[in-house]
């Protein structure tokens, strides 16, 4: 084998040597996300959502052509959980309904409007009171759970039961709390709550995604 010949297998060996090492180099070296899907890491405590990471997505059909979305923000709530024995979990979750957001200024503004002439709301009303959620019993699988509790809105309550995931655990890196993810999903007939107004053309079944963050208190 010649010189030229030589320097060049030297090089083609050492690429792939490269190759096979790269991987594992950029593995040590990439950042790692603080949270992870690991129910080890949840400690016994009371919880305390986050406001600022915590939303309540719903759903809602227009006149059969497409389905619309908006946003409650601004969630408070509580979480007391023991791993142990997560079914004896307790959940209260409060919805600032005033805070509400939608991608139209002209339709957020119609859900807080007055009614006509003094009359009843097509929605919420000007001061609408906070929504709240109280669990009345958990059933834990796994990384899921069924949540079951009394949900008041516009002054009428009613039951209603959550399929919860659990997503994630850890340390804030800035705060430095304890935190615990989870999302859930149901849905619900805004006509049991005397939201009624435009119904079949806005559909009666509302779906609502929830998306929690709570810090150890």
């Amino acid at each position: 084998m010649n010189r030229t010949t030589l320097a060049a297998a030297a090089a083609l060996a050492f690429a792939a040597g490269m190759t096979a090492f790269t991987p594992a180099l950029t593995a040590q070296s990439a950042p790692q996300v603080p949270g992870a899907k690991d129910p080890t890491r949840v400690s016994a405590g009371t919880y305390a959502a986050d406001p600022n990471h915590s939303l309540i997505g719903w759903e809602v059909n227009h006149f059969g052509f497409n389905d619309y979305y908006g946003i409650f923000g601004d969630v408070a709530g509580t979480l007391v959980i023991d791993p142990a024995n997560p079914n004896a979990a307790k959940v209260e979750v409060t919805i600032p309904v005033a805070n509400v957001t939608t991608a139209s200024k002209a339709l957020t503004e119609h859900l807080l409007r007055a009614g006509k002439d003094g009359g009843k709301p097509d929605f919420f009303g000007p001061a609408p009171a906070p929504a709240r959620f109280v669990s009345t019993s958990i059933k834990a699988d796994g990384m899921k759970a069924m949540i079951t509790g009394d949900l008041t809105l516009n002054g009428v309550t009613k039951p209603v039961t959550f399929e919860a995931e659990f997503t994630g655990a850890g340390n804030n890196p800035f705060n430095k709390k304890a935190t615990i993810g989870f999302e859930a999903e149901t849905s619900i007939k805004r006509s049991d709550f005397g939201v009624d107004a435009f119904i079949p053309f806005v559909s009666d079944e509302v779906e609502l995604d929830i998306s929690v963050a709570f810090e150890k208190q």
